[in-house]
């Protein structure tokens, strides 16, 4: 489905927005900009991004924990450093993180339910955004340890999609994805264990980038789930994800992976080249069914149609994907159980949670070192599709996204089998520790945001950005916006201003 200036009437469809009102400083970038010019204070940013989290807690639920102290103190000191002259990537640019990231002072629960300790200290991703002047104005919703597609959960509630309250924005990165959507912040981190930044960004209509492995620290953690999660950012533009993937890049002396550096900012602006492309629809093997969404592969159709006119040469061709579910499930399932550990009462656990943790010890061991072990293997088999062509084009999930409460209360063999139906495409790019790109594809019938995947080779983040800004320059995604929601507070309903 299209979408124009006809859909902007109280129909239930996306509004299309050609511009922001005066003085609106929607993206990372421009903020970043204006910040260095003078014409914003970071004072008036953060705060500006805390009233609009606390207008929309009763209604979108994006945050576990919020620093408003801390950030409006953290923003007055970007004040003083920018009026005398310091300049760095965000000073003064408010942003947000997952509810698995360790931010100092604050407790890390990754969706779970109970009293968790105050870490003592940022982890490195949280470091390097510091380092860059960001000012981090919370906390996002997860599910419990990032193992589903929703954001769903006795500790913290419903985190809702901002596109349409019913649905969820997708999971495990709900929270960031539904903040950036809603316009809580212009930018959010989130982590990608099996799609956790890709799916909640095709749910929310925004960029989402799983990087290279490694491409961001996951320290304390040498690495994060036996090595398939990685740390990723959650934008509208490509420019704003590609920036922000910019800043938190970078390596802990104690990281198990620690890719050659990349450019991604400068890659925005970089012509890709007339590229192959192969467009699949073929899921990895699981022996489930994953029937596709006539939506979502009409969808994707016009995102390849549109490569094609943009100059590049696109084709149906399928990855050997072989059985790489075998070796993903034993690393998913041990890190969850290792996760679980941490957990201060791990009685208040999830029952599906509980059963992964008992499923990852019986993998455990030589099972585990056989999957692992086979991770090369499966990178040789899939990456023979990358002699022939330079991007694998496929949906990033087979569906819209479904309502709130649809998988949240089924049982674990139910909710796997739900799960893998919604979510075939992302998973195997986690095994193989490679880069991957959602972006906008349109909407539903039902106006609901759809997603396109663009996948690549080991280190091959710089071509995806340079393509999926080209996508972007031509499709101008950035120009929907979800609609206002009204925001509860004392038991009133009240308008939540733009």
């Amino acid at each position: 489905m299209s979408v124009d200036e006809s859909q902007d009437s109280a129909t239930g469809a996306p509004a299309r927005r050609t511009g922001t009102a005066a003085g609106e400083l929607e993206g990372l970038a421009e903020q970043s900009r204006a910040l260095a010019a003078g014409s914003v204070t970071s004072t008036a940013l953060v705060r500006r991004s805390l009233e609009r989290i606390e207008a929309t807690q009763g209604t979108v639920n994006a945050f576990r924990r919020v620093r408003p102290e801390a950030a409006l103190t953290e923003a007055a000191e970007a004040d003083r450093r920018l009026a005398a002259g310091e300049r760095l990537p965000l000073l003064g640019v408010p942003v947000a993180v997952k509810d698995d990231t360790d931010v100092a002072g604050e407790p890390t629960a990754f969706g779970c339910a109970g009293e968790f300790p105050p870490k003592e200290r940022d982890s490195e991703v949280v470091r390097r955004l510091r380092a860059a002047g960001a000012v981090i104005v919370g906390k996002t919703n997860a599910c419990e340890l990032g193992q589903w597609p929703f954001t769903e959960g006795p500790a913290f509630g419903n985190t809702c999609n901002p596109w349409n309250l019913a649905h969820t924005p997708g999971g495990s990165s709900g929270g960031s994805a539904a903040a950036v959507a809603a316009g809580l912040v212009a930018a959010a981190l989130g982590t990608d264990g099996a799609g956790s930044v890709r799916i909640p960004a095709a749910w929310s209509h925004l960029v989402g980038i799983k990087p290279q492995r490694g491409r961001i620290s996951t320290w304390p953690d040498p690495e994060a789930f036996q090595g398939i999660t990685g740390i990723g950012p959650l934008a509208r533009t490509v420019e704003d994800a590609a920036l922000l993937l910019d800043v938190a890049a970078g390596n802990h002396a104690g990281d198990l992976h620690r890719p050659p550096a990349i450019a991604a900012h400068e890659a925005v602006r970089r012509d890709p080249g007339r590229l192959r492309i192969a467009l699949s629809w073929k899921a990895a093997t699981t022996f489930t069914r994953k029937p596709l969404h006539p939506d979502v592969r009409a969808a994707v159709t016009d995102v390849a149609r549109t490569l094609v006119r943009l100059g590049h040469f696109v084709e149906e061709a399928e990855p050997d994907y072989g059985l790489v579910g075998l070796a993903f499930v034993p690393r998913a399932t041990v890190g969850v159980g290792e996760w679980a550990a941490r957990v201060p009462d791990r009685s208040l656990l999830d029952r599906r949670t509980r059963g992964s943790a008992r499923l990852g010890r019986l993998l455990s061991g030589p099972v585990l070192r056989r999957a692992r072990a086979a991770e090369r293997r499966q990178q040789q088999r899939v990456g023979a599709l990358f002699g022939p062509y330079d991007v694998l084009l496929t949906p990033t999930t087979a569906t819209p996204p479904p309502r709130i409460g649809t998988l949240a209360k089924m049982s674990g063999w139910r909710t796997d089998q739900a799960m893998i139906a919604a979510c075939p495409y992302a998973w195997p790019w986690n095994v193989l520790g490679w880069p991957g790109v959602s972006v906008p594809a349109g909407f539903s019938a039902d106006g609901l945001p759809l997603g396109a995947q663009l996948l690549g080779p080991a280190h091959g983040e710089p071509r995806l950005i340079s393509l999926a800004a080209q996508l972007e320059a031509e499709l101008r995604w950035y120009e929907h916006r979800p609609p206002a929601h009204p925001a509860r507070v004392d038991g009133a309903v009240v308008s939540r201003g733009e």
